[in-house]
């Protein structure tokens, strides 16, 4: 239907110009010469995009030989409406597209004599004024594209925001989760009698349902917000008693003073340390693991440490330890992770407060 449009254009732009100068005449007009010259300066409409300038100047040349035959003819303002759409679709050359149409009204006002209109007003408004309105319409259509660019820009680094912040979220519940189910089922395989085997089955069955629930927790803030109530450093004695066993100890200590934690701090505390323990029971096989909470008015410390291999934990600087680090990036705070000298692996990080409320 694109070209039913452009014949739609043509014919009512050859209609106008025509319609306007039988208005205007007071005398008889030449009305098949009227027609054909209305229709030749209205043609090159169809060639505006592809050839703009080209468009403009055969319309102009039409537009010249019609005046001179036509006597108060408004087929002038087809030409003129094809040097805005030559700037438009070409804003490139704006200036090479001024001198052809200074050009044509040089000619024009040659040819119809002035008619008593003074010279530089006709200049200015036959030539200049369709060029600046052109390169004005151009520059208004290149603000709304930036702006609709910048608008697709920040949906798409919303919607990438979101699917880290789900991933990080799957993968440190999750993924926790299922490794403590894991080795609580290994334990129940190498227990001699039947107590500690239900002990461990009914821990499994604690931790799945944990897991479940927190997925689900995950599934609600995708249509509310991340920021929604989620597990805190309080939970922190919990979470290593999910971990603890016969053959690992861990152990949660706090000092400091008690402020109240920004709830951004509290939940990227409690997933920094159910990372650091998942790895260290998954990765370094530790049997002893100490976690150091240290809070005071700038903000809070985390520290976990293991006696782990160092050679094998390493193999945790995966998608955990990314996670880890964006966590703290998003509080401006700092975090290493490393072995130590005296045997084992380390993570710490220094959450501060201002940033976070």
């Amino acid at each position: 239907m694109h070209w039913l449009r452009e014949v739609l254009l043509v014919a009512g732009a050859a209609a106008a110009a025509a319609l306007l100068t039988v208005l205007e005449r007071r005398v008889p007009v030449d009305l098949p010469l009227l027609v054909l010259f209305s229709a030749g300066v209205s043609l090159p409409l169809l060639i505006r995009r592809v050839l703009p300038l080209t468009a403009a100047a055969t319309s102009a040349m039409i537009a010249l030989v019609g005046m001179a035959q036509l006597h108060r003819w408004e087929g002038m303002l087809i030409a003129m409406s094809l040097f805005c759409a030559a700037v438009y679709h070409r804003p490139r050359r704006p200036g090479l597209v001024l001198t052809v149409s200074s050009c044509w009204v040089l000619g024009t006002l040659a040819t119809i004599g002035g008619e008593g209109v003074p010279e530089l007003t006709s200049i200015v408004i036959m030539s200049i004024a369709p060029v600046a309105t052109g390169y004005a319409l151009r520059l208004h259509r290149d603000q709304a594209d930036q702006s609709l660019r910048r608008q697709r820009a920040e949906a798409e680094r919303v919607l990438a925001e979101e699917r880290t912040w789900l991933a990080r979220n799957v993968h440190d519940s999750v993924g926790h989760h299922l490794t403590a189910i894991r080795l609580q089922a290994a334990a129940a395989r190498r227990a001699p009698g039947d107590a500690p085997a239900k002990q461990a089955l009914r821990t499994i069955s604690n931790l799945s349902q944990s897991a479940l629930t927190e997925v689900r927790g995950l599934l609600r803030t995708l249509d509310e917000h991340p920021a929604a109530i989620q597990p805190g450093a309080a939970d922190l004695e919990r979470l290593a008693g999910r971990l603890t066993c016969s053959e690992r100890t861990i152990t949660v200590r706090r000092s400091g003073t008690g402020y109240a934690l920004p709830p951004a701090v509290d939940h990227t505390a409690y997933r920094l340390v159910q990372e650091a323990l998942t790895n260290a029971v998954r990765h370094a096989d530790a049997t002893e693991v100490t976690v150091h909470l240290r809070q005071d008015e700038r903000g809070l410390r985390i520290e976990v440490l293991d006696n782990g291999a160092p050679a094998a934990a390493p193999q945790a600087e995966g998608r955990g330890i990314r996670g880890m680090r964006e966590r703290v990036r998003l509080l401006d705070g700092t975090l290493s992770v490393g072995p130590v000298e005296t045997g084992g692996w380390r993570v710490r990080a220094d959450l501060p407060r201002d940033n976070a409320w």
